[in-house]
């Protein structure tokens, strides 16, 4: 149960995120209480989840999503650079947060 919450944890990292860029300084109501909200409940997450798995494992996956996600949804969604060496950092960061889960067992 820990992986899910850590996976769910690092989803809503994407959503603050992103949602950073939208809060315009956290001077937009609604955008600033999404990204706050999913701050919160992320790292809530996050804090459940490292009663069990290691805290340098789940830090570098819940960073990990956050980075990959974010960087895919900037440039599927808001039209950021597609640049193969982008695409080949964020494949590496993915190849990262692989081995990690895979060394660390099924905690």
């Amino acid at each position: 149960m820990a992986w899910t919450y850590l996976i769910i944890a690092g989803v809503l990292e994407v959503v603050w995120a992103i949602g950073l860029k939208y809060t315009e300084g956290f001077s937009r109501l609604w955008p600033s209480v999404i990204t706050l909200t999913a701050m919160v409940l992320s790292m809530f997450l996050l804090s459940v989840a490292l009663r069990t798995i290691p805290v340098g494992t789940g830090y570098a996956v819940w960073t990990g999503i956050g980075a990959v996600g974010a960087g895919i949804v900037g440039m599927m969604a808001l039209g950021e650079s597609r640049d193969p060496v982008r695409i080949l950092g964020l494949a590496m960061i993915i190849g990262g947060v692989v081995l990690l889960r895979a060394k660390s067992g099924a905690h």
